[in-house]
């Protein structure tokens, strides 16, 4: 059996206007300037704690650096409270699913953000019982790109770490399949600030309808 790993945000879910609208109340709260959407978009995929970071950097507030930890819990508390407000998955990913399902893949989501709150997006949309593991940077207690939460996420979904294929968005989601030496298809509407056919992936989608017959001609 083989195992499609999925990142989530950017990937599976389209998830940038929760996640920015949260990164500028947290800003506003703080008595910090917004970040305009396109270049916010952009600072997603690491995480809520990178995402914050990054902001920061972005806009030249390096001196709030030192209230980071902060400024994370009080992101993490309202987009907790608001995950799934405007989040939507991306078109055709739920008959790409079923189709994959059908075929007889095992299914998991392996992504930067913390399990807990990948769960909470999941179950608001209905996606959650299609996976047989949802797994965040908390649950190993690494992320990617490093190659072990993948090959752990394979695992527990009860594939093996070798005959599996990553489907992501970003560098890291490249990286992480490099490191773990299986194949990556990358979707090309995700979050990430160059052309993702520059990155190197295997293959590139720009359609869920897509994918099932992709996966097919790499598992053969």
């Amino acid at each position: 059996m083989h195992t499609i790993v999925f990142d989530l945000d950017g990937t599976l879910i389209d998830t940038a206007p929760d996640l920015i609208d949260t990164l500028n109340f947290t800003l506003a709260e703080n008595g910090l300037p917004e970040v305009a959407y396109e270049p916010a978009r952009q600072l997603i995929g690491g995480g809520a704690r990178a995402m914050m970071e990054r902001a920061l950097v972005l806009e030249g507030r390096a001196a709030a650096l030192a209230d980071v930890d902060s400024l994370y819990a009080s992101f993490v508390a309202h987009y907790a409270e608001h995950i799934a407000d405007r989040s939507r998955p991306f078109p055709g990913v739920e008959p790409a699913l079923d189709e994959l399902a059908a075929a007889g893949y095992a299914l998991a989501v392996c992504t930067n953000k913390l399990e807990w709150l990948s769960k909470k997006l999941l179950d608001a949309l209905e996606l959650s019982a299609r996976f047989a593991a949802i797994c965040g940077q908390d649950t190993f207690g690494v992320q990617k790109p490093d190659p072990q939460i993948f090959r752990a996420t394979v695992m527990r979904a009860g594939g093996d770490p070798s005959r599996a294929i990553m489907v992501g968005d970003s560098i890291t989601d490249i990286r992480t399949a490099r490191a773990a030496e299986v194949p990556v298809i990358a979707v090309d509407f995700g979050y990430t600030d160059m052309p993702v056919t520059t990155l190197g992936p295997d293959r590139v989608i720009s359609s869920y309808a897509e994918l099932p017959a992709l996966i097919a001609t790499l598992h053969a």
